[in-house]
């Protein structure tokens, strides 16, 4: 053991402990799952009832879950955005108890376009944090070699604009990577300063060289497709990188880049450059699992996500994989506890929790059940309320129950919605999708009433475009103008695109008369659908050359 490692033990042992007791205090939650939630409910209510939503909505009269079924509707964003809109104006009351303290506003993308602002409180935040030390002891007590070392995570950062308030608006992973204790902050190589790079392929690049030489034994990523765009960094800039290890120096191209890593220093590393030309001489090129030696990795493994796998286990080898859970920006939904599994018991500590039979979602009166009510293999929709200002949210999360802890259930993700499509965490809903081909088709100065959009797994995953008629059509500016519609549309469509985790949207000439052939019965019955949400997976065939 490094002689960093040996000074730092005792301070881990004692944050180790508290996470420890937490976990211990979240199993035994499960044995009593529903007084659980009627406890957390009636705190949410109480804490909110003076609030513009709480007074609207009558939470003073409440008394039971079946008042708070009378007095508020199941709803999704849309119901919330006008009193969020208020929060982000600096009305705190409109959601919360006046003199709450907003610390951020977590952004992720909305159905309709405009991106998701979540209210980050200090509640919300403590229940957020404390999720993560559940999963991560729970973790290190099942890999204990991972203890004290070098951790990469790659997220987004806290701050990518600010609200009318001057509050910070991103990522609450940015946030939280920001106020890690001390002992956690020494095990990160990379440094804070990568984030300020907006390259993402120069990122990526930054990320790679200033870990490659370390000793990681952990990589923390939600998206499995960063792994791979990370993986191929260090592939296809093998020689680079050597060169800047050896003379401990970083090689970027772009002004921005360079301006962003301008006081970051490296030391020369020469038997680590040796290493890696070794490397290359015996395996022909440089991949992760060649110059690490990991213990685990943390990453999302459910729904299409899961096809990224087999190219993960390509570059980095046989590691054990640990779903996050179903983790949003809205809160921490399943605390995950075994690997290569994405299935995991409900955070019902945090959440009050509601489920919709899948078959239901559609209905204007669905059967609702509460978390220790729900039946093994039976599919349902997500609602929840929490300290994030969000009430009988429905995230439009399908998901599978496959187990119990006591008497919560254990379920896994399946997918986003039943007219949404995810690659590679995109989230594009089906009316994203029409409203990007009207201003596409607009821009192009044709009428296009017909299409079909839909996930192809590949080593870039992409869309395919496929219209039934082409002819005499400028089919590229139609195709490049719904891509850059979708990234109108669509912040997390962008931020892949961006990133060049999701190609461009590629042509496909449909056979004439394909919408006839979409659905039996009568015409009135026919809804064609714009989106397909299973995902084609183009590697079966065609296997990315590693």
């Amino acid at each position: 053991m490094s002689l960093a490692r040996t000074l730092l033990r005792p301070a881990a042992r004692i944050a180790g402990t508290r996470a420890s007791i937490q976990a211990r205090a979240f199993m035994t939650s499960h044995r009593h799952t529903a007084e659980q939630q009627d406890a957390l409910l009636r705190r949410l209510i109480e804490s909110a009832a003076g609030s513009r939503f709480g007074r609207e909505h009558n939470f003073e009269n409440i008394r039971s879950y079946a008042d708070f079924k009378s007095a508020v509707p199941i709803s999704n964003y849309e119901h919330h955005r006008q009193y969020i809109d208020d929060v982000l104006a600096g009305k705190v009351e409109a959601l919360f108890a006046a003199g709450t303290k907003i610390r951020m506003f977590a952004v992720t993308s909305g159905t309709t376009g405009a991106p998701k602002h979540i209210p980050v409180t200090n509640k919300f935040l403590s229940d957020y944090r404390r999720g993560w030390n559940i999963f991560g002891i729970r973790m290190l007590k099942d890999h204990p070699d991972g203890w004290l070392r070098k951790i990469i995570t790659i997220g987004s950062p806290a701050c990518e604009n600010l609200s009318p308030t001057g509050l910070s608006c991103g990522a609450i992973s940015g946030l939280l990577a920001e106020h890690q204790p001390w002992v956690v902050r020494k095990m990160y190589p990379v440094p804070p300063q990568v984030n300020g790079i907006s390259d993402p392929a120069e990122k990526y690049y930054a990320i790679m060289r200033s870990s490659i030489a370390h000793d990681i034994g952990i990589i923390i990523t939600p998206n499995p497709s960063t792994l791979v765009k990370l993986a191929q960094i260090a592939r296809d800039n093998a020689e680079r990188i050597i060169r800047d290890v050896h003379d401990g120096s970083i090689s970027l191209s772009d002004t921005q880049s360079i301006e962003a890593m301008g006081g970051v220093s490296f030391r020369p590393d020469r038997p680590a450059a040796k290493r890696l030309e070794k490397i290359i001489t015996l395996h022909g090129q440089l991949l992760p699992k060649h110059f690490w030696n990991l213990s685990f990795m943390l990453g999302w493994t459910g729904g299409t996500v899961g096809l990224y796998l087999p190219s993960v286990r390509r570059f980095y080898g046989s590691v054990p994989i640990r779903d996050m859970g179903l983790l949003a920006s809205e809160g921490r939904l399943s605390v995950p506890f075994a690997d290569d599994t994405s299935a995991g018991v409900a955070e019902i500590t945090s959440n009050f929790f509601e489920f919709i039979p899948a078959d239901q979602i559609e209905s204007d009166c669905p059967d609702v059940f509460g978390a220790h009510e729900l039946e093994q293999g039976h599919e349902y929709f997500v609602v929840f309320s929490n300290w994030a200002g969000l009430w009988r949210y429905n995230i439009d999360d399908l998901i599978r129950v496959t187990g119990r802890l006591g008497h919560s259930p254990v379920f896994e993700f399946l997918s986003k919605g039943l007219h949404a499509s995810s690659i590679t965490g995109e989230k594009i809903t089906e009316h994203q999708v029409v409203l990007a081909m009207k201003t596409a088709s607009d821009q192009a100065g044709v009428s296009i009433h017909e299409f079909t959009l839909q996930g192809r797994f590949d080593e870039t995953p992409y869309y395919e475009l496929r219209l039934e008629s082409v002819d005499g059509m400028d089919t590229k500016a139609l195709v490049d103008a719904m891509d850059r519609a979708l990234c109108g549309l669509n912040v997390e469509y962008d931020s892949k695109r961006t990133s060049g985790r999701l190609g461009p949207i590629r042509l496909s000439a449909a056979p004439t008369d394909t919408s006839a052939h979409q659905y039996n019965g009568q015409s009135e019955q026919y809804k064609h659908k714009y989106l397909i949400t299973n995902v084609l997976d183009n590697t079966a065939d065609n296997p990315p050359v590693i």
